[in-house]
């Protein structure tokens, strides 16, 4: 038996970044289906524990900030091995710190929010098949991820498809795409504590000789452990006792903490792997799919969040408003850049933390002191972890605002942030000046406050996609609203009697 359904998008995996690009989508109005191979249960037991600022903005942009900011645990500073600290609360951020969030809280808030919206979910449902021509995709899929995949199944067809189904992705194979890169650390140690003496901060790290440790607050009397212990070096599936859990303490904070109750241990690898593309025709990767680093600066899943903002609107620039599919490419090119970075930046903590001689210490310590006390390279440093400070490459002789975030500014109309939600464009003109082009519905008119002269148009996203300190610069105004947001209704209509 083969059962047949047909959406706009199909989305497949139902994590964080699934979660947020199925609920984007149907928010716009476009028909989605998100399948998830795993049974249909968010899990207490994540691995991701932190929302940065820029992905908090991005939620402020959708109205949900102010319920997960409340589900979890502002911090404003943070300890970085022996002397470096870095100080969020210091980010031009409506969102000045490290929010300590246990993923399935974000999970929680994001389901409902792609439910509300229309989203049709299909959990227990395994992609085994996948096909695309120029006019769209067709995935073939089977009941629960051990079923036979030459069993009955359901073929999906869609214009798009999105695989967002994390390091092993089904997807990425599908389309052949390898991923390359390598393991970094073997034998990680990843639990879930109650202590009898907890720590007097709410985030806590340190590194030695033979390894590091961070201890973070979960807010329901339990603390998450991620730590490696260099003399501990065993395979993924190798049993994880209470004592090596309590030596690792030791190692590196000189005491155990009294560990009363383990609700949760898990020993994993991490690698560092990015794939080569992450579109390929009419199929797209997103989140763990298409990259994955070592947990230091905790970007992982922040990464994949600000993929799925990425692709969310563009997606709907071409399928609803009738944009021209190039657009879709500029995923590939801000995203896999932004991608290199994350790897880099990661990359960069953990073999700080790897360290091992007592010259290479003293150089992480000088380093850390400098980094604490150089107001410039800390402020940096936050901005580009929390992804305050990514940019988009802009094109040739562009203004300078383009491809930059656009901070949640104050103008005539209220917050910018509040002005985006529902996924809407905002283009900002000098104040008593109102732009002569023809603006499509999804673009909100606003006004600077003060004497500003410049007229720029802001992404769904939130980055400046163009911008102009030019009077009298509307055939300029009326290309960049074509390219980002579609052509005008008028021409729109057009368009759809010559097809």
């Amino acid at each position: 038996m083969i059962a047949e359904h047909t959406t706009d998008v199909l989305v497949v995996g139902a994590g964080p970044t699934g979660l947020l690009l199925a609920g984007d989508l149907a928010e716009a109005g476009l028909s989605v289906t998100l399948l998830e191979a795993r049974p249909h249960k968010i899990s207490n037991l994540s691995r991701a524990l932190v929302v940065h600022a820029r992905v908090l903005e991005q939620f402020d942009a959708r109205g949900i900030a102010d319920e997960v900011v409340k589900l979890g645990h502002p911090i404003n500073r943070l300890q970085l091995f022996e002397r470096g600290q870095l100080n969020p609360s210091r980010l031009p951020s409506r969102y000045p710190f490290v929010l300590f969030i246990p993923q399935y809280e974000v999970e929680r808030v994001l389901e409902r929010r792609a439910r509300a919206a229309g989203v049709t979910f299909a959990y227990d449902t395994k992609v085994v098949g996948l096909e695309q021509d120029p006019n769209g995709v067709t995935a073939r899929a089977v009941p629960g991820k051990d079923a036979d995949p030459n069993g009955p199944s359901t073929t999906y067809h869609a214009s798009y498809l999105v695989g967002t189904d994390g390091v092993h992705s089904s997807i990425r194979q599908a389309i052949g795409l390898p991923f390359p890169g390598k393991s970094i650390l073997s034998s990680l140690i990843l639990a879930d504590l109650k202590l009898e003496q907890a720590p007097d901060r709410p985030f806590t790290v340190n590194a030695v000789p033979d390894g590091f440790a961070l201890l973070t607050e979960m807010g329901d009397g339990f603390h998450r452990l991620t730590g490696w212990n260099r003399h501990h070096q065993l395979p993924d599936d190798a049993p994880l006792d209470v004592e090596e859990i309590k030596e690792l303490l030791r190692l590196n904070f000189g005491t155990d903490y009294r560990v009363t109750e383990v609700r949760w241990k898990s020993r994993f690898h991490s690698d560092e792997r990015q794939a080569p593309a992450y579109r390929v025709g009419r199929v797209f990767l997103a989140g763990d799919a298409a990259h994955v680093h070592s947990p230091a600066g905790a970007m992982g899943m922040n990464t994949g969040l600000q993929d799925a903002a990425n692709l969310s609107w563009k997606l709907v620039a071409v399928l609803r408003d009738g944009a021209d599919d190039h657009l879709l490419d500029t995923y590939q090119t801000e995203r896999h850049a932004v991608g290199k970075i994350v790897l880099r930046m990661s990359g960069m903590l953990v073999r700080a933390a790897l360290l091992h001689g007592s010259a290479a210490r003293l150089l992480r310590a000088t380093a850390g002191t400098i980094l604490s006390n150089v107001r410039p390279l800390a402020d940096k440093a936050a901005s580009m972890i929390s992804g305050i400070g990514i940019a988009y490459k802009a094109p040739r002789g562009a203004h300078k605002l383009t491809g930059r975030r656009a901070p949640d500014l104050r103008l005539a109309e209220g917050r910018l942030n509040e002005l985006q939600r529902g996924g809407r464009f905002v283009l900002i003109t000098p104040a008593g000046q109102h732009a002569d082009a023809p603006v499509p519905d999804q673009v909100v008119r606003a006004h600077w406050t003060g004497d500003r002269r410049t007229t720029a148009l802001v992404r769904p996203d939130g980055y400046f996609c163009w911008a102009t300190d030019k009077p009298n610069a509307e055939a300029a105004l009326q290309a960049a609203l074509t390219t980002w947001a579609g052509p005008p209704p008028s021409l729109r209509e057009s368009r759809r009697r010559l097809r």
